[in-house]
C-alpha cells in the first residue's frame, strides 16, 4: 500500500491498489500523477503537484506504458506547456475506471465494516501487512508484460519466450523448479524484470553477440551522473528499456537523444513473475 492509504471511521482500510488485467501497477500515487499530467500537460509540473521527484515521475510513466497494452502517456517535442505531455484516450479511460472501482470499493468497505464492526488493532495490522505483500514492488528498472509463446526444456533449465502485446519478444532462462512453481504454460501472462545494469548498449547493428535478447530503438532520454549514465531507449512499439552504463562508455558510443541503439541482455538476466 502507498502513502495515501486511508482508514474509515470504523478502522478499516478504505483505499486499495487496484489490480486489473493490466497488472499490479495502478496505485493512488500513479493515478494522481496521471491526473496531474492530464491537467497540466507537463511531467515536471505534475511531479511537483503529487509530489514526487521528477525522475521518479518519468520512471513511473515508463513502467505504466511498458505494462499497459496501449500507452497511457505520450510526449512530443515542444508544446505550449513545455513538452507536450498528455494522456492518451486509453490513459484517460484507465484513470476513470480506477476512480470508479475505487469509489465502489470504498462503498463496499463501509457496508462491510458496518455489518461486522471495527477490527481490533491486531487485525488491522495483519490486514495492512497482507495487502502490502500482495501489492508487490520491484527494484528492477525494466518491467515488461508478455505472454508465453514458447517453452524449451532440458534436464536443468527452461527457456521461456514471451511475446509482448506489441510484438517484441523477450526470452528468459529459469530452473525447472521455478517453471513448476510459476506454473509456466503457453499463453500465460508473465512479468519480465530486467535490471538496468544487465543491459548492454550498442550502436552497431552488425555486432555479433551471444546475448539472447536484442531489441532496437531510439534513445529518448539521457541522465548523466557523476560516474554512470542512465540511458532510456524507446522501442518502435513505444515500450522503453533503461540501461545504466559508465560515462566513459556513453562517450565512446556517442549516445545522444534521437540516435539509434540496441539493448542486449542475456536470457539468464531476466526474472519472471507470475500473478497467480
Amino acid at each position: 500500500m502507498g502513502p495515501m492509504d486511508s482508514v474509515d471511521d470504523n478502522g478499516w482500510i478504505s483505499h486499495l491498489v487496484v489490480e486489473t488485467r493490466l497488472g499490479p501497477f495502478l496505485g493512488d500515487t500513479r493515478i494522481r500523477l496521471l491526473e496531474a499530467i492530464a491537467e497540466l500537460g507537463s511531467i515536471s509540473q505534475a511531479a511537483k503537484v503529487v509530489p514526487m521527484a521528477y525522475k521518479s515521475a518519468w520512471d513511473a510513466v515508463d513502467i505504466m506504458n511498458n505494462l499497459a497494452p496501449e500507452p497511457l502517456v505520450t510526449t512530443a517535442t515542444g508544446g505550449k506547456r513545455g513538452g507536450g505531455t498528455r494522456l492518451t484516450p486509453y490513459g484517460l479511460r484507465m484513470v476513470a475506471l480506477y476512480r470508479a472501482i475505487e469509489a465502489e470499493y470504498r462503498h463496499s468497505i463501509s457496508r462491510l465494516s458496518a455489518a461486522i464492526g471495527a477490527p481490533d488493532d491486531a487485525d488491522e495490522q495483519r490486514m495492512r501487512l497482507l495487502l502490502r505483500s500482495m501489492n508487490g514492488q520491484y527494484s528492477a528498472r525494466n518491467q515488461l508484460l508478455g505472454k508465453v509463446i514458447a517453452l524449451r526444456a532440458d534436464e536443468i533449465d527452461y527457456e521461456v519466450s514471451l511475446r509482448l502485446d506489441t510484438g517484441e519478444e523477450v526470452t528468459a532462462i529459469i530452473t525447472g523448479e521455478s517453471a513448476e512453481r510459476l506454473n509456466v504454460t503457453i499463453g500465460k501472462p508473465l512479468l519480465a524484470l530486467i535490471k538496468s545494469s544487465a543491459i548492454v548498449l550498442t550502436d552497431n547493428p552488425q555486432l555479433k553477440s551471444s546475448a539472447r535478447n536484442q531489441l532496437w530503438g531510439e534513445i529518448s532520454r539521457v541522465h548523466e551522473g557523476a560516474v554512470h549514465v542512465e540511458v532510456v531507449l524507446t522501442l518502435a512499439s513505444g515500450k522503453t528499456l533503461t540501461s545504466v552504463i559508465t560515462r566513459d562508455s556513453a562517450r565512446y558510443l556517442k549516445l545522444e537523444v534521437g540516435t539509434s541503439a540496441g539493448a542486449l541482455f542475456q536470457a539468464n538476466s531476466v526474472i519472471l513473475v507470475s500473478f497467480d
